[in-house]
């Protein structure tokens, strides 16, 4: 699952990949904003001192956890496999495709849902690219 947040922790996007989750919206809504608290407050629990990266990398038995923040708050995190790897390449791959087809487009709110074909496809495409590298 991909999900993209705000600096103040509204949701802009959320794609599942998998197709084996059945979560609600409303569920997509509260992982982002727990996320959000917790990349926050690991900010300022960081060894010594505080810190402005907070959460990049969360690793489980059964999930690992990656996120890339842009200097402008946004932050993009992805939920996989625990075996999948280069999740952080993958992550700037989506944040050149929010730059060039979301942000570029003349539509678009700032901070508000992402309601783009474009960035859509791309994303699908760039999905299935990653799903061939990681079986080579």
């Amino acid at each position: 699952s991909l999900y993209l947040i705000n600096r103040y922790g509204g949701m802009l996007y959320n794609n599942q990949f998998n197709g084996n989750e059945n979560l609600s919206t409303n569920d997509h809504l509260r992982l982002a904003s727990t996320f959000h608290g917790l990349h926050t407050i690991s900010t300022q629990l960081a060894p010594g001192g505080p810190s402005t990266d907070g959460i990049e990398v969360l690793q489980t038995d059964t999930f690992r956890l990656e996120c890339f923040e842009t200097l402008t708050g946004v932050k993009f995190y992805v939920v996989a496999d625990r075996t999948s790897i280069h999740l952080d390449t993958f992550l700037k791959n989506v944040y050149e495709l929010y730059s060039d087809y979301v942000l570029k487009n003349p539509f678009y709110e700032i901070d508000q849902p992402i309601r783009c074909e474009l960035f859509d496809e791309q994303l699908a495409t760039l999905v299935n690219q990653s799903r061939v590298d990681r079986r080579t």
